[in-house]
């Protein structure tokens, strides 16, 4: 079964998704955020931070459809 997510991909990532896909998202129900990524064709290796619905998530989360989606990068700076 399809469900949706409002997903937000920040900084370099953003590549991933183009601008017009990039607020919903559709899936199937129950799927990871490791699912997800591997769906998007995003490598853990790029991803520091997931946050959903305004909390820290894992990869082993479990998107159930509704969710606010977001996902970072590591930044660097000096």
């Amino acid at each position: 079964m399809k469900t949706c997510i409002q997903l937000k991909l920040f900084a370099t990532l953003k590549r991933f998704l183009p601008e017009a896909e990039s607020d919903r998202f559709a899936l199937d129900r129950d799927i990871t955020v490791r699912d997800l990524l591997s769906k998007i064709g995003i490598p853990e290796t790029e991803v520091k931070l997931i946050f959903i619905d305004g909390k820290k998530a894992a990869f082993e989360t479990v998107l159930s459809g509704g969710e606010r989606v977001g996902i970072f990068p590591p930044v660097g700076g000096g």
